[in-house]
């Protein structure tokens, strides 16, 4: 990740050439991914007895549904490598997926990989070095550390802001400032070939509407841009799939789409990606063919088996839309309980549309939290969180924010039990909030918060 000090999250324009070099020096080593890191650190903890609330590692909670894992097991004979680009019927299913998404596709579109991440940093390794890549800030810890890996050089070009300068449509760079970055490339000498969106956001749990995506598709013609979308939590919009505008259905000839399973159905640890390169432009079928060169040098094939029951998961059969639905409504009821918590608070939070996270502000109590605590950075106050109350979140700081910014990621879908069976029953709940496990984790984020900022 880069560390020097990001773009103030305002609206206006104009960048210079010394703000595009200094955002985007050299970074420091790279260690591991902080979201992984923080949930193995809390895990710890827990196992040595410790009272602590997870909210760091974004893991979508819940059990994989039964069909799938009577898939699974039902293809555990399958032993042989398979094609680069995935098994057909997994092209297939997923090339439908997209299709009853309001995106035609072709199976010959489609290429699979062991998780969306390691598709993304097949795409990154096949931009070359010769290029920049604009990623939102705040993003997902791993888009900056990524390009670092391949080369490519990160430029965090700030996305719009609403009040407080909360992210309000977040994952996707404010348009005019990223064409002011792009301008300011190109007085350096550079460019930035290639712009990275993620729909509905990680971190902030907000969904960037139509216009704020149209006028990026119109930035990204007019400076020449690959996208690429991540919508791995397309499936989890709050008020449904379609209420997600992807770019690639406004500028299908320069947009690259990755999915998976890992958050909509939550099959994280069984490492499936799909990325869609549709051959609408010469561009993208040099991406297509660079993406699968990569691909079979780093990892040959996705797992046979894994590559059969996520085949039925695109398929979308009725088991699998029910359970999709219940997933999202969980996520919904519970991360809009615990917004208000931080509301009650006197936090400064933009309104969760889809996933499971939160990116609450505690710039208003800024001096309280100093006097009382030491508190300076979101570092100090994502600390005293877990030292002095349990909670573990991780500050602003790890998604690109400048750390004197008091903002933090909150994860929220591990509230849901620590056991399959209340897992499940949360799922199945028409009143999740109120079952003993998670009230219990809801009180704990009230009073914590009432105390911090008394």
């Amino acid at each position: 990740m880069a560390t020097t000090a990001p773009l103030p999250i305002v609206t206006e324009t104009g960048l210079s050439a010394r703000d595009i070099q200094d955002e985007t020096s050299a970074p420091e080593p790279l260690a591991v991914s902080a979201t992984l890191a923080a949930g193995e650190a809390l895990d710890a903890r827990r196992q040595r007895g410790e009272r602590v609330l997870p909210m760091a590692f974004g893991e979508a909670g819940v059990p994989a549904a039964p069909i799938l894992r009577y898939a699974l097991a039902a293809a555990s004979h399958q032993n042989g490598y398979g094609p680069v680009a995935g098994a057909e019927a997994l092209r297939e299913a997923a090339a439908g997926y997209w299709a009853r998404r309001g995106l035609p596709t072709s199976p010959d579109d489609v290429v699979c990989g062991p998780g969306s991440k390691a598709l993304l940093y097949g795409l990154l390794l096949s931009l070359g070095s010769s290029c920049d890549v604009a990623i939102p800030q705040p993003s997902w810890v791993s888009y900056a550390a990524q390009a670092s890996l391949t080369g490519v050089r990160p430029v965090h070009v700030p996305v719009t802001a609403g009040l407080g300068g909360v992210p309000a449509a977040g994952g996707v760079p404010d348009p005019e400032r990223l064409s002011a970055a792009a301008d300011a490339a190109v007085a350096e000498g550079r460019r930035i070939g290639a712009v990275i969106v993620t729909l509905p956001d990680n971190p902030t749990g907000t969904l960037a509407g139509p216009e704020v995506v149209r006028a990026l598709c119109e930035v990204a013609r007019r400076h020449d841009m690959l996208i690429i979308s991540d919508e791995i939590y397309r499936d989890l919009a709050f008020e449904g799939p379609a209420a997600v505008t992807s770019p690639a259905s406004l500028a299908p000839e320069r947009t690259v789409i990755t999915s998976g399973l890992s958050k909509n159905l939550a099959l994280g640890g069984w490492r499936l990606g799909v990325a869609r390169l549709p051959g609408t432009s010469s561009a993208l079928a040099s991406l297509h063919a660079a993406l699968l060169a990569t691909g079979s040098e780093i990892w040959s094939a996705p797992a046979a088996p894994v590559q059969q029951a996520a085949a039925l998961a695109f398929e979308e059969l009725p088991d699998i839309t029910e359970r999709m639905k219940a997933s999202r409504r969980l996520h919904g009821r519970i991360v809009r309980e615990v917004a208000s918590r931080f509301v009650a608070a006197g936090a400064l939070v933009a309104p969760p549309a889809g996933a499971f996270y939160l990116y609450p502000d505690f710039g208003p109590h800024r001096a309280v939290l100093a006097g009382r605590y030491g508190v300076r950075t979101g570092t100090d106050l994502a600390d005293v969180l877990l030292d002095r109350y349990g909670i573990g979140v991780l500050p602003g700081s790890a998604f690109g924010d400048e750390d004197e910014a008091l903002r933090m990621r909150v994860a929220t879908s591990r509230l849901y039990g620590d056991t399959p069976s209340r897992q499940e029953a949360a799922l199945a709940s028409p009143n999740p909030a109120a079952l003993p496990w998670i009230a219990s984790s809801l009180d704990w984020i009230s009073d914590s918060l009432a105390d911090l900022v008394s």
